[in-house]
């Protein structure tokens, strides 16, 4: 990202983020946070933070790890629940701060997106209490309990220079101005160009060349540019190559990517999003191709190690089997050159003479000694050649022991032959495997989009379950969204549920002016029972109540005070007794995407095929919402398995009530039998 990308998200950031709570930190690898927001008219937001390269809100899906990292638990141990208060852009340098509000204080998460970046929490005074990478530098030093410096500025603050200040340009002498312009001001290469195209200055002249007109025009064109960034008025696209690959992301056209595919999008957060998503999805398919040309290349070497292994065992089976029949066929020659050896060795005679007599019978071609070559007293062996070829003759053992040997190995060279033969084939049958296998998985990885997060329903920011009879259910999550449930989205024909312990939720059927049916009123009581205490209490059955939304007041008697998210009942209540503590918890496939709900067992068995049910217990929600997810994995279609395995934990949590509970045993036929009969 640029100076002028961070400086425009920044802007969007503060319009949409600013006091948004930080429901959850994920940590998706070494450099990158994902941070899950939460703000009354923005449900769910997602802020991705990569360091040394990027910072925008996200809508895709992201694997996140089992076991959160140190540093990511210590992110989470001090923001959790923080409320971000402003972000700002340092010196309009490519550093973000989001100044965030938590019970310790103002705390401070620092990004740095230069370089190979850094990620850094500080406090109100800018006391370093963690990093993602901790350093000493040449300029500053980022350790821990010591004050945060922002790294040397990259140049001038162009938001902050005037025009007579340019004229320092002309002291950069022979310099092209393009480049003196990246180094004059905290601006990059690219928006350096678009200032010069746009001025009509050839980005090779020389800074001594200029005259006062070209830098009055520079200086206009960045200010136009900054305006725009000041003002907010984007224009932001992404840029595409030739080939259809997305090449870049900008808050503004620029005339740089002229004559280039643009498609706009509403804010640059958007834009920035989707060409991520495409350069990411890209580097996928590369990263692919890579593992593929990695294992062929792999297996590729292995074939030609056993090809020359092959090579080696055949010119092995060849040289023994020649020697061993060259033995033979000179038998009784090599038997006689043997025993001048032994007689010699009996009678004291030194084993030069021997040679020494050997090699004058050998000039004039005598035999034996023609298959004389040489003597090796050492190991006393004497070695033999004949038809080009020399092989050694121990002369203590016999000559027929001697070529039995080279048989041997003959046949030992032989199996290797066969074992050589045998790999070979089945190399050159992995290879075979591993193209097919690969080409699909590459053909995959270029086809399959990045997962986004499925569009949420205005419902969604409560509790909520289609009945089985298709009204729409809605529930508090906590005092305030009972609150608004019951004021803002209750009408007169609606009816409002509410069980008899404290604290539970205001359950609302959308009745749409329908009759609510005997089934949506069983079901509507079940959830209200099943997301109140009783659950905590580990309570089996529960009494829920009915009402209209008019026996709903706010008014107390006097000298009491109904507090938020309460309400005071005023007529007839419409009870339904021992209601059961039972909810379902599955999954529906949705744009070939999986979208978890939950409920009453009835409703969401109407709705799909693969859900669990629970039951109050003392699991705690994690723990609990991994077997969920196995569980629901294990029900699941084949081809939807490993989506089912990429459901976000919390994704499940959310829908275990009060953070507990348990997935109730399989029960024997003699025990349902006993259950019947009481």
């Amino acid at each position: 990202m640029t100076s002028f990308d961070v400086a425009a998200t920044v802007h969007e950031l503060n319009q949409t983020i600013t006091n948004a709570r930080i429901e959850n930190i994920y940590q998706l690898n070494r450099s990158t946070l994902l941070l899950k927001l939460h703000k009354p008219d923005h449900p769910t937001m997602q802020l991705l933070i990569e360091a040394g390269k990027r910072l925008h809100l996200t809508a895709h899906v992201f694997e996140k790890p089992l076991k959160p990292p140190v540093f990511c638990m210590t992110l989470r141990k001090h923001l959790s629940n923080g409320i971000i208060k402003d972000v700002e852009q340092h010196e309009f340098e490519r550093t973000v701060t989001l100044k965030i509000s938590t019970k310790q204080g103002m705390m401070q998460l620092i990004v740095e997106l230069f370089g190979e970046g850094n990620i850094i929490l500080a406090d109100q005074q800018s006391i370093i209490i963690t990093a993602l990478m901790f350093k000493k530098m040449r300029d500053r030093s980022i350790l821990r309990n010591t004050a945060f410096q922002h790294a040397p500025r990259s140049g001038k603050n162009p938001l902050q220079i005037a025009l007579t200040e340019f004229d320092e340009l002309k002291d950069m002498g022979h310099l092209e101005i393009v480049r003196a312009l990246t180094r004059f001001l905290s601006i990059g290469g690219l928006y350096a160009e678009e200032i010069l195209l746009r001025a009509s200055v050839d980005k090779n002249t020389p800074c001594q060349a200029l005259t006062r007109q070209q830098l009055s025009a520079i200086f206009t064109q960045l200010q136009n540019i900054l305006d725009v960034i000041r003002d907010g008025k984007f224009d932001p696209v992404t840029v595409s190559d030739e080939k259809g690959q997305s090449i870049d992301a900008t808050p503004v056209k620029l005339r740089r990517y002229e004559g280039l595919p643009t498609k706009s999008y509403a804010t640059l957060n958007e834009a920035l999003n989707e060409y991520y998503a495409q350069t990411s999805h890209a580097m996928q398919v590369s990263e692919v191709q890579r593992e593929y040309e990695e294992e062929l290349g792999k297996q590729q070497r292995m074939l030609q190690d056993q090809s020359k292994a092959l090579e080696d065992a055949k010119k092995a089976v060849e040289k023994n089997k020649q020697t061993g029949d060259l033995i033979y066929a000179r038998l009784g020659e090599l038997q006689l050159l043997q025993q001048r050896f032994i007689e010699a060795k009996q009678k004291g005679e030194s084993w030069e003479k021997v040679i020494s007599r050997l090699q004058d019978e050998k000039q004039k071609r005598q035999s034996p000694a023609i298959l004389f070559d040489s003597f090796d007293a050492k190991n006393r062996v004497l070695n033999a050649a004949m038809l080009g070829a020399t092989f050694p003759v121990p002369i203590n053992q016999s000559v027929q022991a001697t070529a039995a040997e080279y048989y041997e190995r003959m046949k030992k060279a032989q199996r290797k032959l066969q074992g050589a033969e045998r790999a070979m084939q089945e190399t050159r049958r992995r290879i075979g495997e591993l193209q097919q296998q690969w080409a699909k998985k590459i053909e995959e990885a270029r086809v399959k989009e990045p997962p986004k997060h499925l569009k949420r329903a205005w419902y969604e920011k409560f509790r909520w379950f289609k009945s089985s009879d298709g009204f729409l259910v809605l529930g508090g999550r906590d005092a305030t969204s009972n609150e608004i449930l019951v004021k803002k989205h209750s009408e007169p024909h609606d009816i409002v549920f509410h069980s008899e312990f404290a604290g539970a939720p205001f359950v609302v059927v959308k009745t749409e002016g329908k009759t609510p049916t005997e089934g949506v009123i069983q079901e509507a009581a079940q959830f209200g029972a099943s997301y109140s205490r009783a659950w905590r209490e580990r309570f089996s059955t529960c009494d829920v109540y009915w009402v209209y939304p008019n026996q709903l007041s706010k008014s107390a008697p006097s000298r009491q005070y109904v507090g938020r998210g309460a309400f005071i009942i005023h007529g007839q209540r419409n009870y339904i007794r021992r209601v059961p503590l039972r909810i379902a918890i599955g999954v529906q496939k949705e744009d070939e995407q999986l979208r978890v709900i939950g409920g009453p067992v009835e409703a969401i068995r109407k709705h799909t095929d693969v859900y669990v049910e629970i039951v109050p217990g003392d699991e705690p929600s994690a723990k609990l919402a991994h077997k969920l997810r196995s569980s629901l994995r294990q029900k699941a279609r084949l081809e939807d398995r490993d989506l089912v395995m990429k459901i976000p934990i919390e994704d499940i949590q959310q829908f275990i009530p009060m953070g507990k509970g348990e997935i109730p045993q399989a029960r024997s036929n003699s025990d349902a039998a006993r259950v019947v009969k009481q």
